[in-house]
C-alpha cells in the first residue's frame, strides 16, 4: 500500500534498480544486460503477467536504514489459531506498528507492520474490510515495461507519470489485500523495514497476512488508532 531514484536499464550495461514502497525491493549488484531479463525481486507467473515477490529485498532507503541500523527482527508476531469467543475485529496501532486480531474478546494474534510515510500516511479511525483479493495489483503504484518486458521506470504513480512511448504501465502486487478504503488503503504481504514506509497501505509479512485473510470476511470491523 519515500522518494525513490528512477532509473532505466539499458541494454546495454548492468543496473541497480529499486521499487516502489507498497511492495517493495532493493536494488541490487550489477545485472547481466540480458533482453527480456528480469531483475531480481520480480516475477512472472505462468501467464506472463509481472508480479512482485513481497518476500524479495527492501528499497534503497529500506536497506540503508537496515545496513546502519541492523535488520529489525520481528519478536511482535504471532497466532494461536484458538477460535475465540466472537466475531474477528483487527485494532491497528500506528505508534506501536502493530495489528491486534481478536475474535471477540480474545487477543489470538498479533502482528508487525510498516504503514504509511510521512508523505502518505495511514488514515486513523473506524473502518470495515470493503474487499478481499488475494491476488491484488495496484491500479496507481507499479512499474513500466517496454515490450520485452524489460522494467524502464521502476518507481511508477499513474496520477503523475506517463509510460514511455512503447512501454505499458503493470501494478505493483499486493498480496492477501484487505480494502479498507475506496481509494485504495488496505492491508496486505510486504517488507517491514523496522519503520512506517508504504504509501498508506498496511505492509505485513506474508504468513501474517495469510492468517488475516483466511481469518476475515468482509465488513470485518477494523480499528486504526494513532
Amino acid at each position: 500500500m519515500p522518494s525513490i531514484n528512477r532509473i532505466l536499464l539499458p541494454l546495454s550495461a548492468a543496473v541497480a534498480l529499486v521499487l516502489p514502497s507498497c511492495i517493495s525491493f532493493s536494488p541490487r549488484e550489477a545485472l547481466a544486460p540480458l533482453a527480456g531479463y528480469l531483475p531480481l525481486g520480480y516475477l512472472r507467473d505462468q501467464y506472463g503477467i509481472l508480479t512482485i515477490d513481497p518476500s524479495a529485498p527492501p528499497t534503497a532507503q529500506e536497506a540503508a536504514h537496515v545496513k546502519q541500523a541492523g535488520r529489525p527482527k520481528d519478536v511482535i508476531s504471532y497466532w494461536s489459531g484458538e477460535p475465540g469467543d466472537g466475531p474477528a475485529r483487527i485494532l491497528i496501532s500506528l505508534s506501536e506498528q502493530t495489528a491486534y486480531f481478536y475474535k471477540g474478546n480474545q487477543l489470538v494474534g498479533k502482528s508487525w507492520l510498516s504503514t504509511g510515510d510521512e508523505g502518505h500516511r495511514t488514515p486513523a479511525g473506524s473502518f470495515r474490510i470493503i474487499q478481499k483479493n488475494k491476488w491484488h495489483k495496484s491500479s496507481r503504484y507499479g512499474v513500466f515495461v517496454d515490450a520485452s518486458g524489460n522494467v524502464v521506470d521502476g518507481d511508477v504513480d499513474v496520477k503523475k507519470d506517463r509510460p514511455p512511448p512503447g512501454c505499458r504501465y503493470e501494478g505493483a502486487k499486493m498480496t492477501n489485500f484487505m480494502r479498507l478504503t475506496s481509494d485504495g488503503v488496505g492491508m496486505h504481504a510486504g517488507f517491514l523495514p523496522g519503520y512506517p514506509a508504504s504509501h498508506g497501505c498496511i505492509r505485513m509479512q506474508e504468513h501474517m497476512s495469510e492468517h488475516f485473510f483466511n481469518n476475515v470476511e468482509e465488513g470485518t470491523p477494523v480499528t486504526i488508532v494513532p
